[in-house]
């Protein structure tokens, strides 16, 4: 099993502690999403792990050893972090291929990472003539060419079209159903929340977070029921006898918080309310993300005015 390792992992710069003490472990078989504000570490933490960096204390292992341990790296470790590494002068074929060379890969195996990530017909264009999307994708083509066991990955839908991010996110899902381990940093939550099973939050260089995406969100989001009466004198009467209080909202449906729709639904009908509409709210990563880590944030506007 190949596993990330992260124990008591810490890195500072000039008496600056970027990353404190931080220990998980990123397991295969799952995408697991790596979040937290600008400045929390994140991608220090997997430069860390890749050996980019050299921490101040503790380690960073994967499958046991550390990265600079490993020989021909691509062929256990995929990863993006910067989608404007790879050099302007070369075509996208052609930067493969000394990355391929350099670990003893196959130009058989250039040709299948072009097809896949959809840069076949573009191969023998110059990266500097490539848009942002398009970078990234052959970044994303550099992390898969040695068929890793472990991917690990920076903001991978930045510069993305919608196409893209919807190939990305079966892409990353495809990746961790084969058995591979999967580390996704992101900063869109609601893409996050469409294909992590797991998330790690880091906030100032802390661990906030290691834990399964639901129960990240059902410990921090109350569940609320949305429902819509012609008749809501009736319907806040029939709460209020049952304990329950409710919100109308300047469209005409209501919400009931810390509720069940079976229960709302059954008081409802018990007590002869008309009901147009009936449906459980889920509360969303966005919304779970924003109360654990708004005390965390580095850089924070002024509220706007109305």
């Amino acid at each position: 099993m190949t596993s990330i390792d992260v124990q008591d992992l810490t890195k500072e710069f000039g008496g600056r502690r970027a990353v404190d003490r931080l220990t998980f472990r990123v397991l295969p078989g799952r995408v697991t999403g790596f979040l937290g504000p600008n400045g929390a570490g994140k991608s220090t933490t997997m430069r860390l792990v890749l050996g980019l960096d050299r921490p101040t204390a503790g380690s960073a292992t994967i499958g046991g050893r550390p990265y600079p341990a490993l020989r021909e790296p691509l062929r256990h470790v995929g990863a993006l972090l910067d989608a404007q590494a790879a050099h302007g002068s070369r075509t996208a074929r052609d930067h493969l291929r000394v990355l391929a060379a350099s670990n003893r890969i196959p130009d058989s195996r250039v040709d299948e990472v072009l097809a896949e990530t959809g840069l076949a017909s573009v191969a023998r264009r110059r990266v500097r003539t490539y848009s942002l999307g398009m970078r990234q994708r052959l970044g994303i083509a550099a992390a898969l060419l040695g068929d890793p066991e472990v991917v690990m990955l920076d903001e991978p839908s930045n510069g993305l079209d919608p196409e893209g991010i919807v190939w990305i996110r079966r892409l990353l899902r495809r990746l961790a159903a084969e058995g591979r381990t999967v580390l996704v940093s992101s900063h869109l939550m609601n893409e996050t929340a469409s294909f992590a099973d797991h998330l790690v939050v880091l906030g100032r260089g802390r661990l906030l977070a290691d834990t399964p995406m639901r129960d990240f969100i059902h410990a921090r989001v109350q569940p609320r029921v949305r429902i819509r009466t012609t008749d809501p004198g009736a319907l806040t009467s029939a709460l209020a006898r049952h304990g329950h209080a409710a919100e109308e909202h300047a469209d005409g449906h209501w919400t009931v918080r810390d509720a069940r729709v079976d229960d709302i639904g059954r008081i409802a009908s018990a007590s002869g309310v008309p009901v147009l509409e009936l449906a459980a709210e889920e509360g969303t990563l966005e919304q779970a993300y924003f109360d654990l880590t708004g005390a965390e944030t580095e850089f924070t506007a002024q509220p706007q005015e109305a």
